[in-house]
């Protein structure tokens, strides 16, 4: 008896029947741009052996025009054809299927060819698209279809046609970018013509016994974007056009409304599924922030959705539904949501890959094979890269033993955990504790091994990790100085605090303190409310007409950093925006290019640009970086014995879990 009943279950979409409710949502990875097929190939067999029911692909571009950078991968030619036909051949050995989704950016490209419904700029995007003439439009219709033809060719199950996110479909429906007044402007029935009339192209193309997804924008959280009832309208126009299936998109890439990172609450938007799926007569897809298989059974079990899709969950763990069928959900590696690797790097124009699970992207250059010689291995220091690298060498069949001078694994990312909007780091802390534990690691907990101590290991790996960096500001009699860590673990602080370092740990705390109630990252209602979403049923686009509601802070918070400029500028692709704004709406001030002169019982005393002021504090807490903990590492040098240094104990300029586990990872893979 499974514990997933519904999202074990088949579904039968006519033509072929799918063993499971889940769909492996569409990420754009860059492998297709490295031009290495066979990595592709392997990138995407390894899910489909983890059972996933039907696998989309990352946006292959129809045209030149359409795609989302130049050089951005399609399939245009035979050659094209026959690379693809490596990927399809790899999934359907591996007992996979596997829809190519067909991505026309639109004015979204990334190129002065850029098109689009109308010449209006992207916010994300410095080119003005070129507004598309009749003639214009047939050829992007024409050549959208031909991608789907040329996809059956090259051996996929189907094309997903991507229609939300803001791309050139999602951008004809709307009168914030569609201003035409010709056929394909102007109302409703005109701007949806061109996603229905696709569709019913591509159906042409393909034929009846070929799985076509439309893949339908349910809330824009955009100004002048689509109604509730527009958004039914264009669901029952594409199911008469021939969509198989209808999966769901949540928001535009310029929305001021995070979407899918760690802060916003599980299956924040299954609500518009569930009201969606009664509406039409096919199969819906529920997306974003379906993370566990509990979740996800939850979700098909209250009967918001016909099937559930999830992209970066396998980017953590290919194997996700083989597990949860075994029995072995506690094994699943967990996705944070934290978006470093994957949607950064996107963004940044690097591979792919996954902070919890570094061998996404990187299947075939890193290998956990059996090591040829059994090794006894010590490990020193529990927190991210510790753990990894243990892991590995444990997976891989060496006798491993991890010392930690702590009460508990984890390190850092126990702070991490503490931070609202981080709540996932709990989930993440808690797997890597059970895989210690399922792997036979000798796990030494409150010790902290000197040189004696690890002489008769093979090998010694130091990963002792960080302490907080004093920036010997001088600190009068009285005055209240905590560090980072003391606050994250509860030390009790006062009414007004000034923050020293706005980097990512300031920024964690600057959210930490100013957070009082429960965390809106758990609670649907909350988070709606703060950021400003509303019903698209009575609010076009889905922004509440009253704008973000935060609840009040808890603290007069001033974030402070010596070099001039913005403070966060430094924060991640995709998420830094998102910490920006959550703290500006708390009320906090954000102040650079300052000099500290003292810390006194009023507050900072600071040197600007006009001359010496005091920031009022009752508390002022460091948050001025890290040093490496290199003592033990030293020790061992001047022993003479064989060690390698990772994580924060290697480089400690910022803190970083997804630098620490790859580098756990990676050396614990040659050990």
């Amino acid at each position: 008896m499974t514990a997933y009943p519904h999202l074990l279950s088949p579904i039968d979409l006519g033509h072929v029947v799918l063993p499971n409710r889940v769909l492996m949502g569409s990420m754009h990875t860059g492998l297709e741009e490295t031009g290495d097929w066979g990595r592709v190939a392997a990138f995407y067999a390894a899910r489909a052996a983890g059972g996933v029911a039907l696998i989309v692909t990352g946006g292959m571009a129809p045209n030149r025009e359409g795609g989302v950078f130049p050089g951005a991968a399609g399939l245009y030619t035979p050659a094209d054809i026959a690379n693809h036909r490596r990927v399809t051949g790899a999934v359907h050995d591996a007992g996979g299927r596997i829809a190519m989704q067909i991505l026309h950016a639109g004015r979204y490209a990334y190129s002065k060819d850029c098109v689009g419904p109308s010449a209006i700029k992207s916010p994300i995007s410095p080119f003005v698209p070129r507004e598309l003439d009749e003639a214009g439009i047939e050829k992007q219709i024409a050549d959208i279809a031909a991608a789907a033809a040329r996809a059956r060719e090259a051996g996929y199950d189907g094309v997903e046609v991507m229609g939300s996110e803001g791309y050139f479909l999602n951008q004809f429906l709307v009168r914030h970018t569609n201003r035409r007044d010709d056929r394909w402007g102007g109302p409703y029935e005109n701007r949806m013509r061109l996603p229905v009339e696709v569709v019913r192209r591509v159906r042409a193309a393909v034929g009846p016994d070929f799985i076509v997804i439309y893949r339908i924008s349910l809330i824009d959280l955009i100004p002048e974007g689509s109604t509730w009832d527009e958004v039914v309208r264009l669901a029952r126009a594409v199911e008469r056009a021939g969509a198989s299936i209808l999966n769901t998109g949540i928001g535009w890439h310029e929305a001021r409304v995070p979407t899918i990172a760690t802060r916003v609450p599980r299956r924040a938007f299954a609500w518009l599924t569930a009201r969606l799926r009664p509406a039409v007569g096919i199969p819906v897809v529920a997306s974003n922030r379906i993370n566990t298989p509990e979740v996800a059974e939850a979700v098909l079990a209250e009967g918001a959705a016909d099937m559930v899709s999830m992209a970066r969950p396998f980017l953590a763990d290919p194997d996700f539904v083989a597990k949860a069928a075994a029995g072995r959900a506690a094994d699943i590696a967990p996705c944070i949501a934290c978006n470093q690797a994957c949607l950064d790097h996107t963004f940044s124009g690097r591979l792919t890959s996954c902070l919890v699970n570094p061998r996404a992207c990187h299947e075939d250059d890193l290998r956990y094979d059996p090591a040829p010689v059994e090794r006894r291995i010590a490990v020193v220091g529990a927190g991210a890269a510790g753990m990894m690298a243990a892991l590995v060498a444990a997976w891989r069949g060496h006798r491993v033993t991890l010392f930690e001078k702590g009460a508990e694994v984890g390190g850092q990312l126990n702070l991490a955990k503490a931070v609202p909007g981080k709540e996932e780091f709990r989930g993440l802390v808690d797997w890597f504790a059970g895989q210690i534990g399922r792997a036979g690691i000798d796990l030494r907990l409150r010790a902290a091994p000197g040189v004696d101590d690890l002489c008769g290991f093979d090998h010694v790996v130091v990963a002792t990790g960080v302490v907080p960096r004093d920036p010997g500001i001088p600190a009068d009699p009285g005055a209240h100085v905590l560090r980072y860590d003391q606050v994250l673990a509860g030390a009790p602080v006062g009414a007004r605090v000034a923050v020293v370092g706005a980097g990512g740990i300031g920024f964690d705390v600057a959210e930490f303190l100013v957070h009082q109630g429960p965390s809106p990252a758990e609670d649907v209602a909350l988070w709606a409310r703060e950021w400003g979403v509303g019903d698209p049923a009575s609010a076009p686009g889905g922004l509440a007409p009253e704008g973000p509601r935060p609840e009040p802070p808890a603290r007069a918070v001033t974030l402070l950093q010596r070099k001039p400029g913005k403070p966060g500028a430094g924060l991640g692709k995709t998420t830094g925006w998102i910490h920006r704004a959550a703290l500006a709406m708390k009320g906090v001030e954000m102040r650079g290019g300052l000099a500290y002169a003292r810390i006194a019982a009023d507050g900072l005393h600071v040197v600007t640009k006009d001359g010496p002021a005091v920031i009022p504090a009752d508390t002022v807490v460091i948050c001025a970086g890290q040093e490496p903990d290199r003592a033990l590492a030293d020790a061992l040098a001047a022993a003479g014995i064989p060690h390698d240094v990772i994580g924060g104990a290697d480089v400690a300029a910022e803190l970083d879990a997804k630098r620490a586990i790859d580098q756990g990872a990676r050396l614990a893979a040659r050990l």
